[in-house]
């Protein structure tokens, strides 16, 4: 099975170049299933109703969400009606979050996709654990049993705990991939128990920009530490940054991994596929 993951969306630059680039990837590719991660599609904060539906129409079969999650208030009513939209699943039980962290989805071929959502917690918001979270959601619904393809997008700032992630849930996932720091990694691989990993998926964004958003600002507080106004996305050409995966159909583990990176500033790197693939 092929499939595809795209990180995070930033502002309408990175909706545009999704719109442009992803229904010909789709194409291309052969994708079957499509996660991206949107908590930034709004403006750079969070998302709405609107900009979520123009990344579904672009061809995304499921969005996922980071620390910016609520930045935008509509999505808190907007989530309980949007099974396609997932929110960190490491909420505390207590927050009573809306929406779900883990959703079981079934493609137009008849297989069931699981999508996870995790936050993680260095340096970040402090949520539940994510590694006992994903493990129960693991086990109630194992890979080659009750999913034909898991996918675990871990939305963190620290680059060891994204890879223990990956490494925790090897050959029980198809694929972990990390988002939020909107730079790809070099790093994708088969993990030896056949899961699919990449440290981070980088950004659906313009990279003239200080990772998606306008320089000046952002330049203004590193040399003087005095903020002189909000964070704005960068408005150039988007590069669409994502991985292509190719999975095993009798046991949902990955046969291969390779980067994407299509349009605006960054050196294009777009998988070669055979007419059939090795599903």
């Amino acid at each position: 099975m092929r499939i595809a993951f795209f990180g995070d969306v930033v502002g309408r630059s990175g909706r545009e170049g999704l719109a442009k680039h992803l229904p010909a990837l789709r194409r291309r590719l052969g994708l079957e299933f499509v996660v991206v991660n949107a908590e930034n599609a709004a403006a750079g904060f969070g998302i709405t109703e609107n900009t979520s539906r123009e990344l579904f129409a672009a061809g995304a079969d499921c969005l996922t969400l980071g620390n910016h999650a609520w930045d935008q208030k509509e999505a808190l009513t907007f989530i309980e009606r949007e099974p396609r939209l997932i929110r960190p699943l490491n909420y505390p039980r207590l927050s009573h979050a809306p929406g779900r962290g883990a959703q079981l989805f079934t493609t137009d071929a008849g297989r069931q996709v699981l999508v996870i959502n995790l936050l993680g917690r260095v340096h970040m918001e402090a949520l539940d654990d994510p590694f006992s979270a994903v493990d129960r959601e693991l086990e109630s619904c194992p890979l080659g049993e009750a999913a034909d393809v898991v996918i675990v997008d871990m939305h963190a700032e620290a680059t060891s705990e994204k890879m223990a992630m990956g490494h925790f849930c090897d050959g029980r996932a198809s694929l972990v991939v990390g988002s939020h720091s909107h730079v790809p990694t070099a790093d994708n691989q088969v993990l030896p128990g056949g899961t699919a990993f990449q440290t981070d998926a980088g950004a659906c964004a313009d990279y003239d920009s200080v990772i998606g958003n306008q320089k000046d600002e952002p330049l203004r507080r590193f040399t003087t530490r005095i903020p002189q106004g909000r964070f704005k996305p960068a408005e150039g050409p988007a590069t669409v940054c994502g991985v292509y995966v190719e999975t095993d159909t009798a046991t949902g583990l990955a046969l291969r991994i390779e980067p994407i990176r299509i349009g605006g500033r960054l050196s294009q790197t777009v998988p070669q596929v055979a007419e059939t693939a090795r599903v």
